[in-house]
């Protein structure tokens, strides 16, 4: 999938597939979204965009940043705010790992996804990462600011919240539960 996305390619996207992007992810962490709400705006254009929920490690050259490694930080870390950023920015994707809680499912409904990256992958996902474009808020800190990178073929990423409410993590739960049920019986 090649960003920015529209409705109509996360229509397309179900629990279980397996996506790979190319174009324009930017990195928003903790104080990355509490800032952009209290500002009312976000420091780059990201209507149909992607925000993927990592600290990169990243080396200032003389041609500007590179990135030495970028792997997901923990999604429910952003659980308290990020219905509300969904809403008010536009975004149409989110790439971390370990998931959303259903508030944000709810809110995902129609106008986004939860992609989830494998943790420990961090230097191999480097690779996809052909520039920095941008890179703002640094004052937050280098894994706390908002990075905007041209991808290509970033992932394998999994489709865990698709736009039709479908999460895998409760689909995987409910199987638990059944299981354990039976295995009690």
């Amino acid at each position: 999938m090649i960003t920015p996305l529209k409705n109509k390619d996360i229509g397309q996207l179900s629990v279980g597939d397996e996506v790979y992007l190319s174009g324009r992810v930017c990195t928003a962490r903790d104080k990355a979204h509490e800032r952009a709400l209290q500002l009312g705006e976000f420091p780059a254009d990201i209507e149909g965009g992607v925000i993927f929920h990592a600290g990169p490690v990243a080396r200032k050259e003389k041609t500007g940043w590179s990135i030495i490694s970028i792997g997901p930080t923990t999604s429910s870390r952003m659980n308290r705010v990020e219905a509300q950023f969904i809403d008010r920015f536009g975004i149409k994707a989110i790439i971390g790992k370990g998931g959303m809680n259903n508030e944000v499912a709810e809110a995902m409904k129609g106008k986004a996804v939860y992609l989830a990256m494998t943790g420990g992958c961090s230097a191999s996902m480097a690779r996809h990462v052909k520039k920095v474009c941008c890179v703002h808020w640094l004052d937050l800190g280098m894994p706390e600011a908002v990075w905007c990178l041209e991808v290509d073929r970033l992932g394998p990423l999994v489709v865990a919240i698709d736009s039709k409410g479908n999460s895998l993590y409760e689909e995987v739960e409910r199987k638990a539960k059944e299981n354990l049920g039976r295995l009690l019986r």
